[in-house]
């Protein structure tokens, strides 16, 4: 975005004003409109970055971020990631136990490598609680998507018993 014509437009309105002070306030006023450029610069960006501030908190968890590019402004937009489409899925056939149970942790060569994940929070909420339905912890969880991804798409189901391809065998209740 260039601010030059916003900064010329001020600096033709001051000269409009010192017009009516006559020749010293006209002198006077294009004696100060050359450093004054660059504080009304200064004060033009922080007003687009604090508007850019509020838009940003209505996108969330969009944003839109002010950057400096020379004398002019650049606004960097990040747009929300789009909300997932809810696919029905048609209730899967009954399949045997072996099929239904998540890869062993040790498939493989059974090394294990750790790292580190970053995700949005609200991608991590809903891991959680897909997790937490399918009765596995979000490790397990991400561990059976990963798996599933690089299978080509294969969906395995959860531990027999649990979720909604026990086909109605499970009980749910308190038990002492």
């Amino acid at each position: 975005m260039d601010l030059t014509p916003y900064v010329d437009n001020l600096r033709e309105e001051l000269a409009v004003a010192a017009e009516a002070g006559g020749d010293d306030a006209r002198a006077l006023a294009e004696r100060l409109t050359a450093p004054l450029e660059s504080a009304t610069r200064l004060t033009l960006l922080n007003a687009l970055s604090a508007a850019m501030g509020e838009v940003t908190r209505e996108l969330a968890p969009g944003s839109v971020d002010v950057r400096l590019r020379g004398l002019d402004p650049e606004f960097v937009v990040t747009v929300p990631p789009a909300p997932e489409p809810v696919r029905e899925t048609p209730e899967p056939a009954a399949e045997p136990a072996a099929a239904m149970a998540p890869p062993p942790a040790d498939a493989g060569d059974g090394a294990m490598a750790r790292i580190n994940f970053r995700l949005p929070a609200h991608l991590k909420a809903r891991a959680e609680a897909v997790a937490a339905a399918e009765g596995l912890s979000v490790n397990a969880w991400l561990v059976r998507a990963v798996s599933i991804a690089l299978d080509g798409g294969e969906r395995r189901a959860g531990p027999p018993g649990r979720g909604k391809e026990s086909g109605g065998r499970g009980f749910t209740g308190w038990v002492r």
